[in-house]
């Protein structure tokens, strides 16, 4: 959605999927980069504080981004001959909480979709966005048109749901960090929603819960493909997120390699080591709408640990603040706040870990033939995660990627982003 070119395709690629007797709801972005020039004007004349009063605006302000490229794309169907309309989260209606930023959908109303498609219309319904209980614009956070599109092919119960993004599928790990990553065929739902939720960039990670939570199939497909490409051949394409586990996902140890540099770690020393401690101390960070990663609590010492965490670079401020002006103070003498803005977390994800012993020391030992300290460790049944200093995490990710044998023979050309 980059350019009235760019639009005018999308439309082609649209009527060739109703020439051919489907049913279509498009839920499109923003045009590229239009959300990043909508928030920095916004920056410019945000005051020092951020309060809920200028989160709603922002809300509303970045919502206009999809309502353009929405109308935009009503028109070229037109013009291609087809009936459309188009749909802002409210008319639909998505209904939302009212995290303004990071809404998260409560309900959608399918009935004005069902109606119009009953007429033969193409339906084009903003991502990112509803309205909550009070009418407010709310927005779903980054990546939220996967989320919505997701929502409403769950809603309308769609046959399936196709991602197009600036990837033709889902890679064993960011082709633009190992050049000779590979794509996956297919996925399954539960090696996808660790990737989603440690960092790859393909899904967001709450499209992937709706996908999995209603059991609507997910494939991933690229933009970048021409639009009069053969219809089936299309259908076929990228990666297919899928609930089945065959016997060729259980033969792959490690499925994908994902990182996300977004993230930062902060320490609690000298806490009382007492019932209720972390309660008290990540209570109070979850009542500011603060997400929290990676926990640890060291060993207690003359009657006093240490509690470390991580969460989002974005939040890594407002989380320190928190807890030296609210938490801290009750705490006792000794205790204090110490964080580090630069770290990553790398993590190996693969349904084959739960049948393979290992595969943790492989890791380790990779990491550490590299000289890559680890400073946290996290694992689940399919996943094993650590956070290293941010400078290590190309070199982390290439040295795992080799040592899992996840390497192609070929180089793989991908699209930069443009917005």
């Amino acid at each position: 959605m980059g350019s009235t070119e760019r639009i005018r395709n999308v439309a082609r690629r649209v009527a060739k999927w109703v020439k051919a007797g489907h049913q279509i709801v498009v839920v499109p972005s923003a045009m590229s980069g239009e959300t990043n020039r909508l928030l920095a004007l916004a920056a410019e004349l945000e005051p020092a504080q951020r309060t809920d009063g200028i989160r709603r605006e922002l809300d509303a302000l970045a919502a206009t981004g999809e309502q353009a490229s929405s109308a935009l794309l009503a028109i070229a169907l037109q013009a291609e001959g087809l009936g459309s309309i188009s749909f802002t989260g409210w008319q639909v209606p998505v209904r939302t909480d009212s995290s303004y930023t990071k809404a998260r959908i409560e309900s959608i109303d399918g009935e004005n979709i069902r109606q119009q498609l009953q007429q033969g219309k193409v339906v084009i319904v903003t991502g990112f966005q509803g309205i909550d209980a009070d009418h407010n614009i709310t927005t779903l956070g980054r990546g939220g048109s996967d989320t919505s599109a997701v929502a409403i092919a769950a809603a309308l119960q769609a046959d399936e749901c196709l991602i197009y993004t600036d990837v033709d599928g889902v890679y064993t790990t960011d082709p633009r960090v190992v050049a000779n990553a590979k794509r996956l065929k297919s996925i399954s739902f539960e090696e996808m929603l660790e990737l989603a939720s440690l960092g790859s960039k393909v899904l967001q990670i709450r499209s992937v819960e709706f996908a999995g939570k209603y059991r609507v199939p997910l494939r991933v497909l690229s933009s970048f493909t021409p639009w009069d490409i053969d219809l089936a051949e299309e259908a076929r394409s990228g990666t297919l997120i899928t609930f089945e586990e065959d016997e060729k996902m259980e033969k792959a140890v490690v499925s994908g390699i994902a990182f996300t540099r977004d993230e930062a770690k902060i320490s609690v020393l000298g806490v009382p080591d007492t019932p209720g401690i972390a309660y008290q101390i990540l209570g109070a960070v979850a009542d500011a709408n603060i997400e929290v990663d990676v926990i640890i609590q060291n060993l207690s010492k003359d009657g006093k640990t240490d509690l470390s965490f991580t969460v989002t670079r974005g939040d890594y401020e407002r989380t320190l603040q928190l807890l030296q002006d609210k938490v801290v103070p009750k705490l006792g003498e000794g205790t204090k706040v110490v964080g580090n803005p630069n770290i990553s977390k790398v993590s190996i994800v693969g349904i084959g870990m739960r049948s393979h012993s290992g595969v943790a020391s492989t890791m380790f030992r990779t990491l550490s033939q590299e000289n890559v300290n680890i400073q946290m460790i996290t694992t689940s049944e399919i996943k094993t995660s650590v956070v290293i200093d941010e400078k290590y995490v190309e070199l982390a990710v290439r040295s795992l990627h080799t040592a899992f044998g996840l390497d192609g023979d070929t180089r793989i050309e991908v699209p930069q982003r443009n917005g």
